[in-house]
């Protein structure tokens, strides 16, 4: 396994900032999300650094559907980046975190009325309106509640990049945004100029995710500044602010080749800065929402090895006490990673194992094929890249416990998320009888 951020190996065990993961697991049990906050606190500041350019502003939200709690939302508001939202629970949990709402920016393909409404009541500084219908109610809202919100229209510029079909998010079929090329475009743009309660500050799209072609985002640049020389020319409309979204691709395991992002990101602000003085556009802000980006590599996933087996057809199997409850993303998506068993860090993987979890699933497996050391009941091994949507995705199926979020820095561990209890989990429940 590639150690990443703060992981170090040192006399066969494995710690991450500074402390050995067997102590987590006594502290916290497992599984156990770790994030590594050094890890974490660097991307950040590599997306602040290199995001900006002398004749623009360009400011970085964090998309937190990847990775959401009161103390990350605490976290990234130290690290002075805004952050993007796509439900009323997100929307709230920043509220609560004390995250300044005029950085927040609320998205989503179908926002409630409910939520539209919490998002004025706290004031939420910026909605991405993703269609007519929705701009129709929101001003509605708007009007009775005499606020006035900025707000962009997320748009489709059709680019198809190279990604799992889940997670592309622009092709002409997309349920996110409004297409460029639809013939009532135009009256749409011009509907939303025209509400009083609207500052209407500019366009969004987001090509996807997971996407590791610096080209991509480059043509995505192209089209929309394409289509904003348009409206400028034929609705006499200009826009201040454009937003790009997120998709920049991490490593999982050994195949992906992330993009140089300090580089790239200066070269992708110069070259939106370049774009728009070429045709004469007024844009001085753009945007970017990189999620995945930021936590996916702070963060990884301990498990206890309940014990192995060898199947009829000579499978050998390790089973670990969580699986696609806690990660659903190799069932969803077919997604890769890499694993190591923290207690045997420096042993010789000579055995062919695939990691199974609990779930009583067939497809509950979260590594298929991996080489690692001859393992046995009570390992712990640790699966890397797990920040970004596994802790957001997590389901009680089976009725399982939704596992604590430590915290990591410095040799000392803090608690972001206590485990769930047998409690917790009947909490809600009514009783009939």
């Amino acid at each position: 396994m590639r150690l990443l951020g703060s992981m170090k190996v040192e006399d066969n065990k494995l710690s991450i900032g500074g402390v050995d993961v067997a102590t987590l697991a006594k502290e916290y049990g497992t599984p156990l999300y770790i994030i590594d906050q050094e890890e974490l606190e660097d991307k950040c500041r590599l997306f602040k650094e290199n995001f900006s350019h002398p004749d623009l502003r360009g400011e970085v939200a964090y998309a937190s559907k990847a990775f959401l709690t009161v103390g990350m939302a605490q976290l990234i508001n130290k690290e002075g980046l805004s952050i993007d939202v796509v439900s009323g629970g997100e929307l709230y949990t920043v509220h609560k975190a004390g995250f300044p709402m005029d950085r927040v920016y609320f998205h989503g393909n179908n926002k409630t009325l409910e939520e539209l409404e919490l998002a004025i009541r706290l004031k939420c500084g910026n909605i991405i309106i993703d269609n007519r219908h929705e701009a129709k109610i929101l001003g509605e809202l708007l009007e009775k509640h005499d606020y006035k919100m900025n707000v962009f229209l997320r748009v489709n510029p059709g680019i198809s990049a190279e990604t799992h079909d889940y997670i592309k998010t622009t092709t002409d079929d997309s349920k996110f945004g409004e297409s460029i090329f639809q013939e009532d475009i135009y009256q749409i743009l011009r509907d939303i100029k025209v509400q009083d309660y609207m500052n209407f500050k500019g366009l969004h799209c987001h090509i996807g995710s997971q996407i590791f072609e610096e080209e991509s985002f480059l043509r995505a640049v192209d089209e929309m500044l394409y289509f904003y020389q348009l409206v400028k020319n034929e609705l006499d409309i200009e826009f201040e602010s454009i937003n790009l979204g997120g998709g920049f691709g991490v490593y999982y395991a050994e195949g992906d080749r992330p993009i140089d992002l300090g580089p790239f990101l200066q070269r992708m602000i110069d070259y939106i800065y370049q774009g728009s003085r070429r045709r004469e556009l007024t844009i001085r802000h753009v945007l970017i929402e990189p999620g995945r980006s930021i936590i996916s590599n702070a963060g990884s996933t301990l498990y206890t090895v309940g014990g192995t087996k060898e199947t009829y057809s000579g499978k050998k199997y390790i089973f670990i006490d969580g699986g696609m409850s806690d990660n659903p993303r190799p069932a969803l998506y077919q997604a890769k990673y890499e694993a190591i068993i923290a207690n045997k860090a420096e042993e010789a993987p000579d055995t062919l194992y695939t990691v199974a979890g609990k779930l009583c699933e067939s497809g509950d497996v979260l590594i298929e094929d991996i080489k690692l050391p001859r393992a046995e009941a009570g390992d712990l091994l640790l699966i890397s890249s797990t920040g970004a949507y596994t802790f957001s995705m997590f389901s009680n199926y089976n009725r399982v416990l939704r596992p604590a979020v430590a915290l990591v820095k410095g040799g000392s561990p803090r608690l972001m998320v206590r485990r769930q209890t047998y409690e917790d989990l009947v909490s809600l429940d009514e009783e009939l009888i």
